[in-house]
């Protein structure tokens, strides 16, 4: 995303002015005074607390350990003097019921599916922690010989077809890596296969990466990496309820009607129980970069090795608590900043989710703390913690489907924070808001040398429901992490206090990037929202869209006019500082300004999906797709649907631009 180098100049020399954008110069001088004393506030000893409480029993949705912490966060929450309460909603969450995983031929092996307690850790041998399994497999008893089939993405299957091995009628044994692994699922079900494994290889996650827990941070042998594999790009939140809330007397779909399950039975297993599995395979050498680290020669198969695996799941309705505080608005109580993560885990959650939502609470404090000292914010603010987020983002959907009227009219912006960790801070999300976070990474970090660059989303947390379905400006950000005991027992107070953020700054640091963006967002005269940042992003989205099939000519052209209306509304933007009596209106039309990028259409085959700029790829997950309806179109070589689809993004960046001239509007020259 590097072109557009004219544009990039421009908004760089606004940045070094130090300025904040939204206030004025006299404003911006409070906002710092207000800031600085913010970032006294937050403590390291307070987010040990929080982590080492809310991470101390496996907490998996639907159970009463999960109920017991959001019960937590509300008494914190309630006891800094917030207005909080608990949404409760329902959702098709299965639980393992039984599994079984064994070689039948050329030799027999049963594998383990089990991760074993080490020494040191004492969450790794608390009960009630939740079994190895894939959320919404298929139910299924198959034997069939095995494949290893690489990352398990359609561009494997095809180098397998071109070598002539067959996957259909057999079980498809994938890697974690390069794709998420509902995508494995999927296509090994498109493409024939009767069952899927899906292994933790060490080169990615274990010891060829380093030492391996517990006395480095990697994956041991015998740790699987648990997690959903319903076919979220199509729609995320409860599967029996796409579009609409799932509460209590709800209409649900039949179990069959359901398209983001899978059919198939699905397996994550560790690289220990994988190895004898590999190890059995002939056929052809795996081309070098299909290798993995493991002490063998990777064949490709089909068998000899055969397997037999079976799963079945406890398919039951179950409850999900969502914890919402409010500080009300004093000035603009109907436009609302949201700030959120979610606090279920697959068993302890110390990284995932906890390492992320501790900052919440703590941004919740700050913020309650400077209440209390007169501060009241123009805008409202809303803390949430939501639940069933490793299902499939269930709880922020659902509570996005049941307000979305109320949100479509007052939600300003929502901001995620999924985990965090000891390696440099990111964020990625809307580009409108891509100055707005710079200049938070400026002010709060004070690198020496700011090289801040804020990328499309795909999917993978809570904040897909609120911008790809719902048209919010959104933005995903925090400290990332290096380890391997991602989704596993593992992922504890102890490892995360021996090998992540040890001493807890960055979440200190962390929540003084989140308290100075709430602090922003809530009192900026005019809302901090930037456009030429979005023309950047367009143009480099289309860069690598240039198969002669597609006729881009008029979006091209729109994008060339959005440039000349983002620029004109620089100074209107600049005056409207200075001009109260437009600034609610000017604020109104930039809220709508993320809206029109997601008109009701939706994507072509998965219309829950409105964003026309960024969502899902339907074979990457969490990776996003640029563009998606031209560029996934013009990868299925469906050039008839590929320029419709041109039409659309070409209609949403005209209406992108029509709104930033209703502002100019405001202030003519």
């Amino acid at each position: 995303m590097k072109t557009g180098v004219g544009l990039i100049c421009a908004s760089t020399l606004l940045l070094a002015q130090h300025d904040i954008r939204g206030f004025s110069t006299a404003q911006a001088q409070i906002e710092r005074e207000r800031e600085a004393k913010a970032f006294a506030i937050p403590q390291a000893d307070r987010l040990r607390a929080y982590m080492a409480k809310m991470s101390a029993e496996p907490h998996i949705a639907g159970s009463p350990a999960s109920k017991a912490v959001a019960e937590y966060t509300v008494g914190l929450l309630r006891e800094w003097g917030l207005e909080t309460k608990v949404e409760q909603f329902e959702a098709l969450l299965p639980y393992p019921k039984s599994r079984l995983l064994e070689m039948t031929a050329p030799v027999k092996f049963a594998a383990k599916l089990q991760e074993p307690r080490v020494p040191g850790d004492r969450d790794s041998g608390d009960k009630d922690q939740v079994a190895t399994y894939n959320a919404y497999s298929g139910d299924g008893d198959v034997t069939g010989e095995v494949v290893y089939v690489n990352y398990g993405v359609p561009e494997d299957y095809d180098q397998l077809a071109k070598l002539g091995i067959e996957v259909k009628g057999k079980i498809a044994l994938a890697r974690y890596g390069k794709s998420w692994r509902g995508t494995k699922a999927k296509v090994a079900q498109e493409r024939g296969a009767v069952g899927c494994l899906i292994y933790s290889d060490p080169r990615e996650d274990g010891y060829f990466q380093g030492d391996i827990y517990p006395k480095g941070a990697f994956r041991p042998p015998d740790g699987a990496q648990r997690g959903s594999v319903m076919d979220m790009p199509i729609y995320p939140g409860d599967p029996l309820s796409p579009g609409w809330a799932s509460e209590q007397g709800a209409r649900k779909l039949a179990l069959s009607d359901a398209t983001t399950l899978m059919k198939i039975p699905v397996l994550p297993i560790s690289y220990a129980d994988a190895q004898p599995l590999l190890e059995n395979l002939e056929g052809p050498v795996a081309p070098e970069p299909w290798r993995g680290a493991l002490p063998l020669t990777y064949h490709l198969g089909p068998g000899p090795a055969t397997a037999r695996m079976k799963v079945e799941s406890e398919w039951t309705t179950r409850p999900i608590y969502n914890v919402i505080a409010t500080i009300p608005g004093s000035e603009f109580p109907d436009e609302w900043v949201i700030y959120g993560n979610h606090h279920d885990a697959w068993v302890n959650g110390a990284h995932d989710p906890v390492s992320g939502a501790i900052v919440v609470l703590e941004s919740a404090r700050t913020l309650a703390q400077l209440g209390k000292s007169g501060w009241k914010p123009k805008r409202t603010v809303k803390f949430v913690l939501w639940d069933g987020e490793e299902f499939g983002l269930v709880g922020s959907t659902e509570w996005v489907e049941k307000h979305e009227e109320e949100l479509k009219n007052k939600a300003v912006v929502y901001f995620n924070s999924d985990t965090n960790g000891k390696a440099d801070f990111s964020a990625s999300g809307s580009p409108s808001l891509h100055v707005f976070m710079r200049q938070i990474v400026r002010d709060v970090l004070k690198p020496e040398k700011l090289d801040f660059k804020m990328p499309a989303v795909g999917s993978g947390s809570d904040y897909v429901a609120f911008l790809q379905h719902s048209g919010i400006a959104s933005v995903n950000a925090g400290f990332g992490d290096s380890g391997g005991v991602y989704h596993s027992i593992y992922d504890s107070f102890d490892w995360y206090t021996r090998f992540s953020d040890k001493d807890f700054s960055r979440g200190r640091a962390f929540t003084q990037i989140m308290s100075a963006a709430l602090l922003r967002m809530v009192d900026a005269p005019v809302l901090p929202f930037e456009f030429k940042q979005v023309v950047i992003a367009v143009r480099s989205y289309l860069s690598d869209l240039k198969q002669k099939e597609l006729q881009l000519s008029d979006l091209h052209a729109e994008v060339g006019k959005l440039q000349t209306a983002a620029e004109a509304f620089e100074s209107t933007y600049r005056r409207a500082i200075d001009s109260p009596a437009v600034q609610p209106k000017l604020n109104q039309i930039l809220i709508e300004t993320e809206r029109v990028l997601a008109p009701p259409a939706g994507l072509p085959g998965r219309t829950w999906y409105k964003h026309q700029l960024m969502a899902p790829g339907i074979y990457t997950g969490y990776t996003p797709k640029t563009l998606p309806g031209i560029r996934e179109a013009a990868e299925a070589q469906h050039w008839q649907e590929a320029n419709e689809q041109a039409k659309n993004v070409t209609d949403a960046v005209r209406a992108l631009r029509i709104k930033l001239e209703e502002a100019s509007a405001l202030l003519p020259q």
